[in-house]
């Protein structure tokens, strides 16, 4: 698997300034890689007790096996990772509070070339960076992928988010969780947190939630927020250009709708 190099985060640390309730069954947080995966799981790292914590792995499903022990009833966990839908998965994750992360298609196209291109992350596309190819052609590979090397835009939205659809997980929108972590001071932020820890199995927010929410939030303690990642990054749009906006439709048709990007929310 590719190799990711971050900082560490004094999360754990942090933790302890809160008062914790234990889980009662085990909680994963699943989601589709680069769509804001730090930021969920920070946050709710500050409502459940460290020990609770299953830090030794970021679930995918080469290593699935070896971590099945994440998923045990008997010693409920918080855990995380990328885990595409399959015969094996469902079996692991039956009976475990689910949580799907998603992100806007057109802001993941963005997000996964400036990641792919960024010291942070180190595989096998070493050769498309220092301004090898415009930035036109890395989000055109970020839609259409990159043959022996990086899987298209619809192949990953099918098998680590659309396929999961309909079996009872809770789906989180990045924009939406990104959106309330900056303002937890609304109503809205707070009926959005109730729902969130309720999916979570913890119960009614706690009267410091907020204050856990920003620990959680701030974006000097996620090695792969924008500003954090290392090395010289391309410099890329803002927001997707019209045409690989058309592109994404084109290569993915109903995705976003799908999603609840459009007219036809889940």
């Amino acid at each position: 698997m590719p190799l990711i190099r971050m900082h560490a985060d004094n999360l754990d640390a942090r933790n302890t300034e809160f008062d914790q309730r234990p889980l009662t069954r085990p909680v994963f947080l699943n989601s589709v890689p680069k769509s804001g995966t730090h930021l969920l799981r920070n946050v709710m790292r500050m409502f459940v007790p460290v020990e609770q914590h299953y830090p030794a792995a970021f679930i995918q499903h080469p290593i699935l096996a070896q971590h099945r022990k994440a998923f045990d009833a008997e010693a409920p966990k918080l855990s995380w990772g990328h885990l595409l839908f399959s015969d094996l998965s469902a079996i692991a994750l039956k009976g475990v509070r689910h949580i799907l992360l998603v992100r806007d298609p057109y802001d993941w196209v963005i997000a996964r070339a400036r990641f792919f291109l960024s010291d942070t992350f180190q595989a096998n596309l070493e050769h498309l960076k220092k301004d090898a190819v415009s930035v036109e052609d890395m989000l055109n590979m970020m839609i259409f992928g990159i043959p022996g090397k990086a899987p298209t835009l619809s192949e990953i939205y099918t098998h680590n988010a659309v396929s999961w659809l309909g079996t009872g997980i809770q789906l989180v929108r990045y924009e939406e969780l990104a959106a309330h972590c900056n303002a937890p001071d609304t109503l809205d932020a707070h009926a959005y947190f109730a729902r969130l820890l309720d999916a979570a199995g913890l119960g009614e927010l706690p009267e410091d939630w907020r204050n856990r929410v920003r620990v959680g939030a701030d974006r000097g303690q996620s090695g792969t927020a924008r500003e954090n990642l290392a090395g010289r990054s391309t410099a890329f749009p803002d927001t997707l250009p019209d045409t690989q906006k058309r592109l994404v439709d084109y290569a993915a048709p109903g995705l976003r709708a799908l999603l609840g990007y459009g007219n036809s929310p889940v």
